[in-house]
């Protein structure tokens, strides 16, 4: 079975973001997508999120109408409480940490396949144990335009990036098809592009401006009527 693995913070999850998973089910042959809301992301650690419950509901709505589309606990926030009755220091998600738990409860012919967005990718290199990541999973790359097929590999940790020398010639070509290394394997959606931010969906749903061209109408009548972003600005 191929099975993707699309992680964020869906702070909300919107079109974008469902474009590029059924564009990746379709080209890819994916059973399913796993839709994984962080808890504690830790490239965010300094940014206020809304409450995991509201994110995962609002996954939960956007992807209801389609089967092969499932939102995931796997990042859940623990629910246990110490006996001094505070909540305990809550773990950063790591990618690699989840990825390996999910592997755990799969076949060993089954393949991960790890969406992500180009600017996210752009910064993979800093994540934790990335070259493991890229290990235990293929990656699905949305480009946009202004991306070259050199930005993507040398986005590529050190011990998995090409010499200069063989990226060099791809600096211009736009940022398509796949790149087949030893230790990774990209493959680079270039026809996704939803210039779609959550930070304007955000400021919009505080404005009170209508969110149907941004957001699944189920996943817009839940902010309205929860007021989740009433008071946000970012």
């Amino acid at each position: 079975m191929k099975l993707g693995f699309f992680g964020g913070t869906f702070d909300p999850i919107h079109r974008g973001h469902l474009a590029l998973a059924q564009a990746a089910r379709e080209q890819f042959g994916l059973a399913r997508v796993l839709f994984v809301p962080a808890n504690s992301p830790p490239h965010k650690q300094k940014q206020p999120l809304s409450a995991f419950a509201h994110r995962y509901a609002m996954v939960t709505l956007a992807t209801a109408e389609d089967k092969a589309f499932l939102p995931s606990l796997l990042e859940a926030p623990p629910d246990t409480l110490p006996p001094a009755g505070k909540r305990k220091a809550e773990p950063v998600n790591y990618s690699i940490d989840t990825i390996r738990r999910l592997r755990a409860t799969l076949k060993k012919i089954d393949q991960i396949f790890f969406l992500i967005g180009i600017d996210a990718f752009r910064e993979i290199a800093k994540w934790h144990e990335p070259e493991a990541l890229f290990r235990e999973c293929e990656f699905i790359v949305a480009s946009r335009p202004g991306y070259s097929l050199a930005d993507v590999a040398n986005s590529l940790p050190d011990k998995l990036r090409p010499a200069a020398h063989v990226t060099k010639p791809f600096e211009k070509q736009p940022a398509r098809g796949d790149l087949v290394l030893n230790g990774a394997t990209v493959h680079v959606l270039d026809s996704v592009h939803h210039a779609i931010s959550a930070t304007a969906i955000r400021e919009a749903a505080s404005a009170g401006k209508p969110l149907a061209k941004f957001v699944h109408p189920a996943v817009a009548d839940y902010i309205k009527k929860t007021g989740l972003y009433n008071a946000r600005t970012t």
